[in-house]
């Protein structure tokens, strides 16, 4: 029988009391830059012929931490642009590191899983949040088409 929209909610809610340095949003961001990362990006390796497993009509591939910290980067970049960093921020996320934490309460709560060979400290340093999300955030000409010409 499957589980109410609720009842998923509860292990969540649960762990949001336990830990309360990150908000709803950011397991939300971090989950959905999982799936950006494997269906976007294309992202993550096969599991094993006895491993593998499919959500919603897909194969779910493994994806490594660092991975899993550039995947997020550049989707914080698309959602949020110059104020990235900032809004993750908000959510109690300055770091790597943070995402690796997330990542590892989701685990945890079994709304993610891992590979015999991760580990947390995956996680750690991966990138500098005020480099990557600030100073090499790039306005593309895509961004900017949009804009009326100056002609």
């Amino acid at each position: 029988m499957p589980r109410s929209p609720a009842a998923q909610l509860i292990p969540l809610a649960k762990l949001l009391a336990e830990d309360c340095r990150y908000k709803f949003e950011a397991y939300q961001f971090v989950g959905a830059g999982l799936e950006y990362a494997q269906d976007v990006l294309g992202l993550g390796k096969p599991a094993p012929a006895r491993k593998r497993r499919r959500e919603a009509g897909r194969d779910i591939r493994h994806v490594s931490g660092p991975e899993l910290c550039w995947a997020l980067r550049e989707l914080a970049h698309q959602q949020y642009g110059l104020m990235a960093k900032l809004v993750l921020a908000s959510w109690g996320i300055h770091s790597t590191s943070d995402f690796g934490a997330i990542v590892f309460n989701l685990i945890r709560i079994g709304k993610m899983s891992k590979s015999e060979n991760d580990r947390r400290e995956d996680f750690d340093n991966v990138f500098d949040f005020e480099q990557a999300l600030v100073r090499d955030y790039i306005i593309s000409k895509e961004a900017e088409s949009c804009r009326p010409s100056s002609h």
